[in-house]
C-alpha cells in the first residue's frame, strides 16, 4: 500500500510556493487571508432525455463520474412531474461530484494537462465564463477526454460541466488566479 501521508497535490504545492505570492504582490493585498484560492470544484453530468427512457443510464453516467472524479458521485433526481418531458418525481436524470482540498487539486491538474490536450480542435477556454463572483463555469462535449475512462467500454458519450468555485470577489482575480494554475484562456 502506498504511504500518501506526505503527498501534496503538484499544483496546491505551486499555489503555497509561487501563486500566492505572485497574487499579493499584483493585487496589493494587506492580509494572506485576502489572497483568493480555490473553494471547490464540481462536476455534473445531465443525462437528460436517455435516463427518462433508461433509468440504467443515469447509473451509468454515475460510474464514469467516479472514476473521472476519484470519488463517489451522487444520482440527481428530478423535484417536479413534467408530462410534457415525460420525468416523474424523484426520477434520476443525472449524477454529481463536488470535489474539495487535494482531490480538488489533482482534478484540476488532470484536467488542463491531460484531459484538456486531449480534446479534438481544442484552441483554449473561453475567458468571459465567469459570474460577477469569481467562479468558472465551463462545459465538455465528451468525458471520455479522462484517462480514467476506457474508450471500448462507453456505451454513451455524455458532456459534462465543471464549475470551478474560488474565493475571489471579482473575475479579474478569479482570472489571475486560474492563468497562475495554466489554464488555457483564449481571451
Amino acid at each position: 500500500m502506498l504511504d500518501t501521508s506526505n503527498y501534496t497535490p503538484r499544483l496546491k504545492a505551486a499555489y503555497k510556493d509561487t501563486i500566492r505570492a505572485a497574487m499579493k504582490e499584483e493585487f496589493g493585498y494587506k492580509n494572506d487571508m485576502q489572497i483568493p484560492r480555490l473553494d471547490k470544484i464540481v462536476l455534473n453530468i445531465g443525462c437528460g432525455a436517455e435516463a427518462v427512457r433508461d433509468s440504467k443510464k443515469a447509473k451509468s453516467a454515475q460510474d464514469d463520474l467516479t472514476l473521472i472524479a476519484g470519488q463517489k458521485a451522487v444520482v440527481t433526481k428530478a423535484k417536479n412531474s413534467i408530462a410534457g418531458f415525460r420525468v416523474r418525481e424523484d426520477m434520476p436524470l443525472g449524477t454529481k461530484v463536488t470535489l474539495r482540498g487535494d482531490r480538488m487539486y489533482d482534478f484540476l491538474d488532470r484536467l488542463i494537462t491531460v484531459a484538456m490536450p486531449r480534446i479534438r480542435d481544442f484552441r483554449g477556454v473561453s475567458g468571459k465564463s465567469f459570474d460577477g463572483r469569481g467562479n468558472y463555469a465551463m462545459g465538455l462535449k465528451e468525458h471520455i477526454v479522462f484517462p480514467e475512462i476506457n474508450f471500448d467500454k462507453v456505451d454513451e458519450m455524455w458532456g459534462m460541466d465543471i464549475v470551478i468555485a474560488t474565493t475571489a470577489n471579482t473575475d479579474a482575480e478569479a482570472k489571475a488566479l486560474l492563468k497562475a494554475f495554466n489554464m488555457p484562456f483564449t481571451s
